[in-house]
């Protein structure tokens, strides 16, 4: 079997409206700033076979315009949603050191066991993200793939490819705005290489 190599190139949006805050499932668009770091993430010679996107306007908008731009098919992918983070949504890490500081901490220090109150369970999240994924490789087998979607996405989907524990996935890789990373899956009769590239 003739080894099939299959690249996702990953981006996180860039700054949304409204500026830092906990914004899983808040739909705010990019701010002019957001589109200024997308826009710049992404050279003019670049390629891919198909843009796939978050169905969050911070991505989706983005990822329809390049796609449009290019030429290239869209797909929107609910799965690669970014973690809901229940009370916590549009509320700032200071406002809510403010009024519940241990719950915060308690996030930071382990977010498997201690999820945001009425938010998604990290274990729920990723297991949201690893079925899309497995399922994309399918799908995207031999293609070049341009993934626009958060940074708890790419963590996880880096945590899986580099078995990160899950409890380390939200705080071992930094993904600023606008971050790129490449994953590379060679698939061949001795079997499937999945490994990071490239990051930041």
């Amino acid at each position: 079997m003739k080894t099939k190599t299959t690249i996702f190139d990953l981006i996180r949006h860039g700054e949304p409206q409204g500026g830092q805050m906990f914004r899983g499932s808040k739909d705010d668009p990019l701010s002019d700033t957001g589109w200024q770091q997308m826009r710049g993430a992404i050279a003019d010679e670049e390629s891919w076979d198909l843009v796939l996107s978050s169905p969050l306007l911070r991505c989706q908008e983005f990822a329809r315009e390049l796609a449009g731009q290019r030429g290239i098919p869209l797909e929107i992918e609910e799965r690669f949603r970014e973690l809901h983070f229940g009370d916590w949504e549009g509320r700032t890490a200071a406002e809510i050191l403010e009024h519940t500081p241990e719950a915060l901490r308690q996030f930071w220090s382990n977010p498997v066991v201690h999820a945001p109150p009425g938010g998604e369970a990290l274990g729920d999240f990723s297991i949201r993200i690893r079925e899309s994924w497995q399922d994309w490789q399918r799908r995207a087998e031999g293609k070049k793939v341009l993934l626009v979607c958060h940074g708890g996405v790419i963590g996880m989907l880096l945590a899986e490819v580099m078995s990160i524990p899950l409890e380390r996935s939200f705080s071992a890789i930094k993904v600023p705005y606008a971050c790129r990373s490449r994953l590379q899956i060679d698939t061949s009769d001795k079997g499937v290489m999945c490994g990071l590239v490239s990051h930041g």
